[in-house]
Protein backbone atom coordinates (compact mmCIF):
# COMPACT_ATOMS: atom_id res chain seq x y z
CA UNK A 1 0.00 0.00 0.00
CA UNK A 2 2.68 2.59 0.35
CA UNK A 3 4.36 1.73 -2.75
CA UNK A 4 1.04 2.41 -4.23
CA UNK A 5 1.00 5.85 -2.75
CA UNK A 6 4.61 7.21 -3.39
CA UNK A 7 3.51 5.51 -7.13
CA UNK A 8 0.47 7.45 -7.09
CA UNK A 9 2.37 10.74 -5.64
CA UNK A 10 5.19 10.48 -8.57
CA UNK A 11 2.71 10.04 -11.02
CA UNK A 12 0.56 13.06 -10.10
CA UNK A 13 4.08 15.18 -10.21
CA UNK A 14 4.90 13.34 -13.49
CA UNK A 15 1.48 14.39 -15.21
CA UNK A 16 1.33 17.97 -14.30
CA UNK A 17 5.31 18.45 -14.32
CA UNK A 18 5.85 19.09 -10.84
CA UNK A 19 8.98 16.95 -10.83
CA UNK A 20 10.55 19.57 -13.19
CA UNK A 21 9.35 22.54 -11.07
CA UNK A 22 10.96 20.69 -7.64
CA UNK A 23 14.72 20.12 -9.74
CA UNK A 24 14.46 24.09 -10.68
CA UNK A 25 13.91 25.06 -7.21
CA UNK A 26 16.62 22.64 -5.83
CA UNK A 27 18.87 21.31 -8.44
CA UNK A 28 20.87 19.91 -5.69
CA UNK A 29 20.08 17.53 -2.92
CA UNK A 30 18.52 13.81 -2.59
CA UNK A 31 15.16 15.03 -4.13
CA UNK A 32 16.87 16.26 -7.27
CA UNK A 33 19.13 13.62 -7.72
CA UNK A 34 16.22 10.79 -7.16
CA UNK A 35 13.84 12.46 -10.43
CA UNK A 36 16.85 12.83 -12.52
CA UNK A 37 17.34 9.21 -11.83
CA UNK A 38 13.81 8.23 -12.09
CA UNK A 39 14.04 10.52 -15.06
CA UNK A 40 10.29 11.55 -14.76
CA UNK A 41 10.32 15.02 -15.97
CA UNK A 42 8.53 16.01 -19.45
CA UNK A 43 7.80 19.24 -21.08
CA UNK A 44 4.52 20.75 -19.89
CA UNK A 45 3.02 23.55 -21.58
CA UNK A 46 0.97 24.39 -18.74
CA UNK A 47 1.58 27.53 -16.74
CA UNK A 48 3.62 26.57 -13.70
CA UNK A 49 0.33 27.88 -11.38
CA UNK A 50 -1.75 25.84 -13.79
CA UNK A 51 -0.20 22.62 -12.95
CA UNK A 52 0.00 23.48 -9.13
CA UNK A 53 -3.55 23.93 -8.91
CA UNK A 54 -4.21 20.61 -10.94
CA UNK A 55 -1.82 18.87 -8.68
CA UNK A 56 -3.65 19.90 -5.82
CA UNK A 57 -6.91 19.28 -6.72
CA UNK A 58 -5.85 15.57 -8.05
CA UNK A 59 -4.51 14.96 -4.80
CA UNK A 60 -7.67 15.07 -3.30
CA UNK A 61 -9.49 17.47 -0.39
CA UNK A 62 -7.06 18.53 1.97
CA UNK A 63 -4.50 19.31 -0.74
CA UNK A 64 -7.14 21.54 -2.20
CA UNK A 65 -7.39 22.82 1.84
CA UNK A 66 -4.00 23.53 1.69
CA UNK A 67 -4.39 25.83 -2.12
CA UNK A 68 -7.34 27.51 -0.54
CA UNK A 69 -5.43 28.99 2.51
CA UNK A 70 -2.11 30.08 0.48
CA UNK A 71 -4.26 31.81 -1.84
CA UNK A 72 -4.96 34.27 1.20
CA UNK A 73 -1.11 35.21 0.59
CA UNK A 74 -0.75 37.43 -2.42
CA UNK A 75 1.86 39.22 -0.73
CA UNK A 76 3.88 36.06 -0.79
CA UNK A 77 3.08 34.44 -3.99
CA UNK A 78 3.35 35.55 -7.33
CA UNK A 79 0.06 36.56 -8.61
CA UNK A 80 -0.54 34.16 -11.22
CA UNK A 81 -0.56 31.20 -8.43
CA UNK A 82 -2.52 33.20 -5.66
CA UNK A 83 -5.22 33.55 -8.38
CA UNK A 84 -5.22 29.66 -9.66
CA UNK A 85 -5.18 28.81 -5.84
CA UNK A 86 -8.22 31.26 -5.48
CA UNK A 87 -10.30 28.73 -7.95
CA UNK A 88 -10.04 26.35 -5.54
CA UNK A 89 -12.40 28.23 -3.24
CA UNK A 90 -15.64 28.36 -5.48
CA UNK A 91 -15.04 25.30 -8.23
CA UNK A 92 -14.94 22.06 -6.31
CA UNK A 93 -17.58 20.24 -8.19
CA UNK A 94 -21.10 19.22 -6.28
CA UNK A 95 -22.06 15.79 -6.48
CA UNK A 96 -25.37 15.08 -8.13
CA UNK A 97 -29.31 15.92 -6.57
CA UNK A 98 -30.07 12.44 -5.92
CA UNK A 99 -27.03 11.78 -3.93
CA UNK A 100 -28.51 14.74 -2.15
CA UNK A 101 -32.12 13.50 -1.47
CA UNK A 102 -30.86 10.05 -0.38
CA UNK A 103 -28.51 12.00 1.97
CA UNK A 104 -31.30 13.91 3.23
CA UNK A 105 -33.38 10.85 3.28
CA UNK A 106 -30.73 8.59 4.90
CA UNK A 107 -30.68 11.34 8.07
CA UNK A 108 -34.18 11.62 8.61
CA UNK A 109 -35.88 8.67 7.21
CA UNK A 110 -38.35 11.18 5.03
CA UNK A 111 -38.30 12.58 1.85
CA UNK A 112 -36.94 16.28 1.27
CA UNK A 113 -40.03 17.53 0.56
CA UNK A 114 -41.34 15.96 3.68
CA UNK A 115 -38.56 18.24 5.66
CA UNK A 116 -38.80 21.72 4.30
CA UNK A 117 -41.34 23.66 2.87
CA UNK A 118 -39.06 24.56 0.18
CA UNK A 119 -35.54 22.93 -1.11
CA UNK A 120 -32.81 24.29 -3.74
CA UNK A 121 -31.33 21.55 -5.08
CA UNK A 122 -29.03 23.65 -6.87
CA UNK A 123 -26.05 24.42 -4.39
CA UNK A 124 -25.02 27.87 -3.43
CA UNK A 125 -21.25 26.32 -2.19
CA UNK A 126 -19.40 23.19 -3.26
CA UNK A 127 -16.46 22.28 -1.05
CA UNK A 128 -14.03 19.32 -0.69
CA UNK A 129 -15.84 17.85 2.57
CA UNK A 130 -19.52 19.32 2.08
CA UNK A 131 -21.94 21.20 0.19
CA UNK A 132 -24.86 24.15 0.97
CA UNK A 133 -28.30 23.85 -0.38
CA UNK A 134 -30.99 26.86 1.02
CA UNK A 135 -33.95 25.87 2.09
CA UNK A 136 -36.63 26.78 4.08
CA UNK A 137 -38.75 25.17 7.11
CA UNK A 138 -42.22 24.12 7.32
CA UNK A 139 -44.30 26.68 8.96
CA UNK A 140 -44.70 24.17 12.03
CA UNK A 141 -41.04 24.33 12.75
CA UNK A 142 -40.96 28.40 12.10
CA UNK A 143 -40.84 28.47 8.62
CA UNK A 144 -37.24 30.20 8.92
CA UNK A 145 -34.82 30.43 5.82
CA UNK A 146 -32.13 27.95 6.60
CA UNK A 147 -28.74 27.17 4.80
CA UNK A 148 -28.54 23.13 4.74
CA UNK A 149 -24.94 21.81 4.80
CA UNK A 150 -24.73 18.29 3.79
CA UNK A 151 -21.76 16.05 4.18
CA UNK A 152 -20.45 14.26 0.86
CA UNK A 153 -21.30 10.78 0.55
CA UNK A 154 -18.46 8.26 1.43
CA UNK A 155 -16.34 10.77 2.91
CA UNK A 156 -14.57 8.51 4.96
CA UNK A 157 -12.72 6.54 3.00
CA UNK A 158 -11.66 9.88 0.72
CA UNK A 159 -10.36 11.53 3.53
CA UNK A 160 -8.21 8.32 4.48
CA UNK A 161 -7.20 8.03 1.31
CA UNK A 162 -5.80 11.77 1.16
CA UNK A 163 -4.01 11.53 4.73
CA UNK A 164 -1.86 8.71 3.60
CA UNK A 165 -0.93 10.33 0.84
CA UNK A 166 -0.53 13.20 2.86
CA UNK A 167 1.77 10.99 5.38
CA UNK A 168 3.60 9.64 2.90
CA UNK A 169 4.27 12.69 1.30
CA UNK A 170 5.87 14.05 4.81
CA UNK A 171 7.72 10.49 5.02
CA UNK A 172 9.67 11.20 1.92
CA UNK A 173 10.29 15.03 2.38
CA UNK A 174 11.94 13.88 6.34
CA UNK A 175 14.26 11.10 3.94
CA UNK A 176 14.56 13.50 0.90
CA UNK A 177 14.96 16.91 1.81
CA UNK A 178 17.58 17.97 3.92
CA UNK A 179 15.35 20.00 6.78
CA UNK A 180 12.28 17.67 6.09
CA UNK A 181 13.39 15.72 9.76
CA UNK A 182 13.31 19.25 11.81
CA UNK A 183 10.17 20.84 10.45
CA UNK A 184 8.36 17.80 11.74
CA UNK A 185 5.56 16.81 8.72
CA UNK A 186 4.39 13.75 9.80
CA UNK A 187 3.21 15.34 13.04
CA UNK A 188 2.12 18.45 11.60
CA UNK A 189 -0.04 15.90 9.26
CA UNK A 190 -1.33 13.93 12.39
CA UNK A 191 -2.15 17.37 14.17
CA UNK A 192 -4.12 18.39 10.98
CA UNK A 193 -6.17 14.77 10.24
CA UNK A 194 -7.73 15.57 14.15
CA UNK A 195 -9.42 18.46 12.56
CA UNK A 196 -10.23 16.90 9.71
CA UNK A 197 -11.92 13.64 11.19
CA UNK A 198 -13.81 15.97 13.14
CA UNK A 199 -14.94 17.82 9.74
CA UNK A 200 -16.38 14.29 9.30
CA UNK A 201 -18.74 14.96 12.36
CA UNK A 202 -21.30 17.53 11.72
CA UNK A 203 -22.63 18.00 14.98
CA UNK A 204 -18.92 19.13 15.42
CA UNK A 205 -19.29 22.12 13.40
CA UNK A 206 -22.57 22.39 15.16
CA UNK A 207 -20.68 22.59 18.21
CA UNK A 208 -18.20 24.74 17.01
CA UNK A 209 -20.86 27.37 15.74
CA UNK A 210 -22.84 27.17 18.81
CA UNK A 211 -19.61 27.82 20.76
CA UNK A 212 -18.68 30.75 18.91
CA UNK A 213 -21.82 32.55 18.88
CA UNK A 214 -22.20 32.34 22.77
CA UNK A 215 -18.58 33.95 22.92
CA UNK A 216 -19.69 36.67 20.10
CA UNK A 217 -23.19 37.28 21.83
CA UNK A 218 -24.10 40.72 20.71
CA UNK A 219 -20.76 41.35 19.23
CA UNK A 220 -20.56 44.88 17.53
CA UNK A 221 -17.99 43.19 14.69
CA UNK A 222 -19.20 39.84 14.41
CA UNK A 223 -22.42 37.51 13.32
CA UNK A 224 -22.49 34.12 13.94
CA UNK A 225 -25.84 32.02 12.31
CA UNK A 226 -27.81 30.07 15.03
CA UNK A 227 -27.88 26.13 14.77
CA UNK A 228 -31.25 24.16 14.66
CA UNK A 229 -30.45 21.41 17.04
CA UNK A 230 -33.52 19.15 15.87
CA UNK A 231 -32.37 19.29 12.57
CA UNK A 232 -28.51 18.71 13.06
CA UNK A 233 -27.15 14.75 12.35
CA UNK A 234 -23.64 13.18 11.67
CA UNK A 235 -24.51 14.18 7.66
CA UNK A 236 -26.46 16.97 7.59
CA UNK A 237 -26.46 20.38 9.53
CA UNK A 238 -28.94 23.13 9.55
CA UNK A 239 -28.26 26.67 10.42
CA UNK A 240 -29.58 30.21 9.69
CA UNK A 241 -29.56 31.39 6.04
CA UNK A 242 -27.08 34.52 6.35
CA UNK A 243 -27.19 37.23 3.60
CA UNK A 244 -24.26 39.55 2.85
CA UNK A 245 -21.48 39.96 0.02
CA UNK A 246 -18.02 37.59 0.14
CA UNK A 247 -15.55 39.31 2.01
CA UNK A 248 -13.67 39.36 -1.57
CA UNK A 249 -16.20 41.54 -3.61
CA UNK A 250 -14.69 44.74 -2.37
CA UNK A 251 -16.01 46.88 -5.18
CA UNK A 252 -19.76 45.62 -4.06
CA UNK A 253 -18.69 46.30 -0.73
CA UNK A 254 -17.55 49.42 -1.47
CA UNK A 255 -20.65 50.25 -3.27
CA UNK A 256 -22.85 49.21 -0.59
CA UNK A 257 -21.05 51.83 1.56
CA UNK A 258 -18.70 49.43 3.68
CA UNK A 259 -15.13 50.99 4.96
CA UNK A 260 -12.90 48.82 4.02
CA UNK A 261 -10.53 50.08 5.99
CA UNK A 262 -12.67 50.09 9.50
CA UNK A 263 -13.75 46.32 7.83
CA UNK A 264 -9.74 45.34 8.00
CA UNK A 265 -9.19 46.65 11.61
CA UNK A 266 -12.46 44.73 12.61
CA UNK A 267 -11.12 41.63 10.84
CA UNK A 268 -7.52 41.91 13.59
CA UNK A 269 -9.58 42.91 16.78
CA UNK A 270 -12.27 39.38 16.21
CA UNK A 271 -8.56 36.82 15.76
CA UNK A 272 -7.20 38.36 18.58
CA UNK A 273 -10.07 38.24 20.86
CA UNK A 274 -10.76 34.61 19.86
CA UNK A 275 -7.64 34.09 20.61
CA UNK A 276 -6.25 35.24 23.47
CA UNK A 277 -10.08 35.99 25.20
CA UNK A 278 -11.37 32.72 24.38
CA UNK A 279 -8.40 31.07 23.76
CA UNK A 280 -11.42 29.08 20.88
CA UNK A 281 -10.92 30.46 17.30
CA UNK A 282 -11.97 30.09 13.54
CA UNK A 283 -9.62 28.26 11.84
CA UNK A 284 -10.49 28.10 8.68
CA UNK A 285 -10.55 31.76 7.61
CA UNK A 286 -10.24 31.87 3.92
CA UNK A 287 -12.36 34.10 1.89
CA UNK A 288 -15.18 31.99 0.82
CA UNK A 289 -15.55 31.38 4.56
CA UNK A 290 -16.12 35.15 5.28
CA UNK A 291 -19.00 37.50 4.23
CA UNK A 292 -19.99 40.63 5.19
CA UNK A 293 -23.56 42.22 6.21
CA UNK A 294 -24.39 45.14 4.20
CA UNK A 295 -28.31 45.70 5.71
CA UNK A 296 -29.88 47.47 8.22
CA UNK A 297 -27.98 47.45 12.06
CA UNK A 298 -25.27 44.86 11.22
CA UNK A 299 -24.14 46.76 8.16
CA UNK A 300 -20.46 46.46 8.48
CA UNK A 301 -20.22 42.93 10.76
CA UNK A 302 -18.23 40.29 9.33
CA UNK A 303 -20.12 36.96 8.82
CA UNK A 304 -18.46 33.74 10.03
CA UNK A 305 -19.55 30.77 8.03
CA UNK A 306 -17.62 26.70 8.10
CA UNK A 307 -17.33 26.33 11.58
CA UNK A 308 -15.21 22.46 10.61
CA UNK A 309 -11.98 23.62 11.91
CA UNK A 310 -11.32 25.43 15.32
CA UNK A 311 -8.25 25.86 17.02
CA UNK A 312 -8.07 25.64 20.87
CA UNK A 313 -5.31 26.93 23.44
CA UNK A 314 -4.19 26.78 26.83
CA UNK A 315 -4.00 29.93 29.19
CA UNK A 316 -0.29 28.45 28.67
CA UNK A 317 0.11 29.03 24.78
CA UNK A 318 -1.98 32.07 25.49
CA UNK A 319 0.56 33.37 27.71
CA UNK A 320 3.41 32.12 25.95
CA UNK A 321 1.89 33.86 22.74
CA UNK A 322 1.37 37.36 24.10
CA UNK A 323 4.44 37.64 25.95
CA UNK A 324 6.24 36.67 22.31
CA UNK A 325 4.23 38.95 20.39
CA UNK A 326 4.89 41.77 22.48
CA UNK A 327 8.57 41.22 22.87
CA UNK A 328 8.34 41.01 19.08
CA UNK A 329 6.92 44.85 19.48
CA UNK A 330 8.93 46.32 22.47
CA UNK A 331 11.96 45.21 19.82
CA UNK A 332 13.49 42.63 23.16
CA UNK A 333 15.08 40.53 21.04
CA UNK A 334 16.88 38.59 23.98
CA UNK A 335 13.35 37.65 25.36
CA UNK A 336 12.19 36.39 22.68
CA UNK A 337 15.28 33.77 22.52
CA UNK A 338 14.66 33.09 25.83
CA UNK A 339 11.39 32.43 25.76
CA UNK A 340 11.68 30.02 22.80
CA UNK A 341 14.45 28.33 24.85
CA UNK A 342 12.21 27.83 27.79
CA UNK A 343 9.69 26.75 26.13
CA UNK A 344 11.47 23.57 24.33
CA UNK A 345 11.29 24.78 20.81
CA UNK A 346 15.32 25.05 20.82
CA UNK A 347 17.47 22.52 21.83
CA UNK A 348 18.93 23.67 25.28
CA UNK A 349 22.46 23.71 25.19
CA UNK A 350 21.43 27.05 22.62
CA UNK A 351 23.50 30.28 23.57
CA UNK A 352 20.51 33.11 23.66
CA UNK A 353 22.96 35.60 23.07
CA UNK A 354 24.09 33.88 19.43
CA UNK A 355 19.92 33.32 19.20
CA UNK A 356 19.10 36.78 20.28
CA UNK A 357 21.99 38.03 17.75
CA UNK A 358 20.46 36.20 14.77
CA UNK A 359 16.62 37.51 15.06
CA UNK A 360 18.32 40.77 15.60
CA UNK A 361 19.62 40.66 12.44
CA UNK A 362 16.36 39.48 11.03
CA UNK A 363 14.23 41.71 12.74
CA UNK A 364 16.08 45.62 13.13
CA UNK A 365 16.00 46.26 8.87
CA UNK A 366 11.73 45.96 9.05
CA UNK A 367 11.33 47.90 12.28
CA UNK A 368 13.25 50.85 10.24
CA UNK A 369 10.44 50.65 8.14
CA UNK A 370 6.45 51.94 8.61
CA UNK A 371 4.78 49.29 10.66
CA UNK A 372 2.01 49.54 7.90
CA UNK A 373 4.48 48.07 5.54
CA UNK A 374 5.90 45.16 7.48
CA UNK A 375 4.04 41.75 6.78
CA UNK A 376 4.91 39.46 9.44
CA UNK A 377 3.80 36.32 6.75
CA UNK A 378 7.83 37.82 5.71
CA UNK A 379 8.94 37.94 9.24
CA UNK A 380 7.73 35.19 9.91
CA UNK A 381 9.98 33.20 6.47
CA UNK A 382 13.09 35.18 7.50
CA UNK A 383 13.11 34.21 10.93
CA UNK A 384 12.28 30.57 9.91
CA UNK A 385 15.19 30.38 7.30
CA UNK A 386 17.33 31.88 10.21
CA UNK A 387 15.99 29.47 12.47
CA UNK A 388 17.57 25.98 10.54
CA UNK A 389 21.13 26.57 12.11
CA UNK A 390 19.21 26.49 15.58
CA UNK A 391 17.62 23.58 14.57
CA UNK A 392 14.17 25.41 16.00
CA UNK A 393 11.81 22.84 15.86
CA UNK A 394 7.92 23.55 14.67
CA UNK A 395 5.41 22.94 16.98
CA UNK A 396 2.61 21.20 15.57
CA UNK A 397 -0.05 22.37 18.41
CA UNK A 398 0.27 25.74 17.10
CA UNK A 399 0.15 25.41 13.28
CA UNK A 400 -3.77 26.10 12.75
CA UNK A 401 -2.79 29.19 14.96
CA UNK A 402 0.17 30.39 12.58
CA UNK A 403 -2.21 29.52 9.28
CA UNK A 404 -4.69 31.28 10.99
CA UNK A 405 -3.05 34.71 11.36
CA UNK A 406 -1.40 34.92 8.17
CA UNK A 407 -4.85 34.44 6.42
CA UNK A 408 -5.70 37.05 8.52
CA UNK A 409 -3.30 39.53 7.69
CA UNK A 410 -3.53 38.59 4.28
CA UNK A 411 -7.25 38.87 4.31
CA UNK A 412 -6.67 42.50 5.95
CA UNK A 413 -4.45 43.50 3.00
CA UNK A 414 -6.76 42.51 0.35
CA UNK A 415 -9.10 45.23 2.17
CA UNK A 416 -6.16 47.74 2.85
CA UNK A 417 -2.99 47.44 1.53
CA UNK A 418 -1.84 49.54 4.48
CA UNK A 419 -3.38 47.91 7.47
CA UNK A 420 -1.03 47.99 10.40
CA UNK A 421 -1.49 45.14 11.98
CA UNK A 422 0.99 45.73 15.36
CA UNK A 423 -0.77 48.86 16.04
CA UNK A 424 -4.17 47.11 16.13
CA UNK A 425 -2.80 44.18 18.00
CA UNK A 426 -0.72 45.56 20.90
CA UNK A 427 -3.20 47.12 23.22
CA UNK A 428 -5.40 44.09 22.74
CA UNK A 429 -2.16 42.28 23.77
CA UNK A 430 -1.14 44.34 26.22
CA UNK A 431 -4.79 44.26 28.20
CA UNK A 432 -4.87 40.54 27.92
CA UNK A 433 -1.24 40.50 30.06
CA UNK A 434 -2.81 43.01 32.06
CA UNK A 435 -5.74 41.14 32.98
CA UNK A 436 -3.36 38.25 33.40
CA UNK A 437 -0.69 39.54 35.36
CA UNK A 438 -2.08 42.18 37.60
CA UNK A 439 -4.27 42.81 40.49
CA UNK A 440 -7.30 41.59 38.28
CA UNK A 441 -6.18 38.53 37.86
CA UNK A 442 -5.37 38.04 41.59
CA UNK A 443 -9.13 39.28 42.82
CA UNK A 444 -10.71 36.58 39.47
CA UNK A 445 -7.92 33.79 40.87
CA UNK A 446 -10.18 34.38 44.48
CA UNK A 447 -13.29 34.43 42.97
CA UNK A 448 -12.24 31.46 41.40
CA UNK A 449 -11.36 29.17 44.08
CA UNK A 450 -13.69 31.08 46.84
CA UNK A 451 -16.09 27.96 46.54
CA UNK A 452 -13.08 25.56 47.33
CA UNK A 453 -12.62 27.52 49.79
CA UNK A 454 -16.37 27.47 51.30
CA UNK A 455 -16.13 23.86 51.26
CA UNK A 456 -12.71 23.02 52.84
CA UNK A 457 -12.21 25.49 55.67
CA UNK A 458 -15.33 24.15 57.71
CA UNK A 459 -13.70 20.73 57.38
CA UNK A 460 -10.45 22.10 58.81
CA UNK A 461 -11.19 21.43 63.11
CA UNK A 462 -12.74 17.72 62.00
CA UNK A 463 -9.45 16.99 59.71
CA UNK A 464 -6.84 18.32 62.03
CA UNK A 465 -8.69 16.04 65.24
CA UNK A 466 -8.52 12.95 63.36
CA UNK A 467 -4.81 13.64 62.01
CA UNK A 468 -3.81 14.25 65.27
CA UNK A 469 -5.41 11.18 66.97
CA UNK A 470 -3.86 9.50 64.31
CA UNK A 471 0.06 10.70 64.11
CA UNK A 472 0.23 11.64 67.46
CA UNK A 473 1.42 15.66 68.03
CA UNK A 474 4.90 14.78 67.72
CA UNK A 475 4.98 13.80 64.26
CA UNK A 476 2.70 16.97 63.36
CA UNK A 477 4.51 19.56 64.68
CA UNK A 478 6.58 20.56 61.71
CA UNK A 479 3.57 20.28 60.02
CA UNK A 480 1.48 22.23 62.25
CA UNK A 481 4.49 25.02 62.40
CA UNK A 482 4.66 25.16 58.27
CA UNK A 483 0.54 25.75 58.42
CA UNK A 484 0.98 28.62 60.90
CA UNK A 485 3.53 30.12 58.39
CA UNK A 486 1.04 29.55 55.80
CA UNK A 487 -1.92 30.86 57.76
CA UNK A 488 0.14 34.14 58.43
CA UNK A 489 1.25 34.47 54.57
CA UNK A 490 -2.49 34.11 53.61
CA UNK A 491 -3.60 36.65 55.84
CA UNK A 492 -1.34 39.29 54.47
CA UNK A 493 -2.19 37.83 51.03
CA UNK A 494 -6.45 38.79 52.58
CA UNK A 495 -5.16 42.04 53.63
CA UNK A 496 -3.76 42.60 50.41
CA UNK A 497 -6.72 41.96 48.59
CA UNK A 498 -9.39 43.42 50.81
CA UNK A 499 -7.31 46.64 50.25
CA UNK A 500 -7.17 46.36 46.16
CA UNK A 501 -11.11 45.53 46.15
CA UNK A 502 -11.95 48.48 48.65
CA UNK A 503 -9.75 50.62 45.91
CA UNK A 504 -11.21 49.25 43.20
CA UNK A 505 -14.49 50.50 44.60
CA UNK A 506 -13.17 53.73 45.51
CA UNK A 507 -12.53 54.34 42.29
CA UNK A 508 -15.52 52.92 40.37
CA UNK A 509 -17.74 55.64 42.95
CA UNK A 510 -15.78 58.41 41.76
CA UNK A 511 -15.97 57.37 38.43
CA UNK A 512 -20.03 57.94 38.50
Amino acid sequence: MLLFRIARIFSLAHRHGIDEMLVEYEPTGRLAALCRFLRLWRSNADAPAVRLRRFLEDLGPISVKFGQVLSTRRDLLPVDIADEFAKLQDRVPPFPAAQVRAQIRAAYGKSADEVFAEFDETPVASASVAQVHFARLRPEDGGREVAVKILRPDMEGVIAHDLALLDTLARLLELLWKDGRRLKPREVVAEFAKYLHDELDLMHEAANASQLRRNFKGSKLLLIPEVYWNFCCTTVMIMDRMHGIPISHTEALTAAGVSLTELSRAGVEIFFTQVFRDGFFHADMHPGNIFVAVDGADKGKYIALDFGIVGTLTESDKNYLARNFLDFFRRDYKRVAQSHVEAGWVPPGTRVDEFETAIRVVCEPIFDRPLREISFGKVLLRLFQTSRRFNVEIQPQLVMLQKTLLNVEGLGRQLDPDLDLWKIAKPLLERWVSEQIGWRAVLRGVQDESPDWARTLPQLPRLMDHALRREGPAQLAPILARLVAVERRQNRLLALIAALLLAEMAIQYFLR
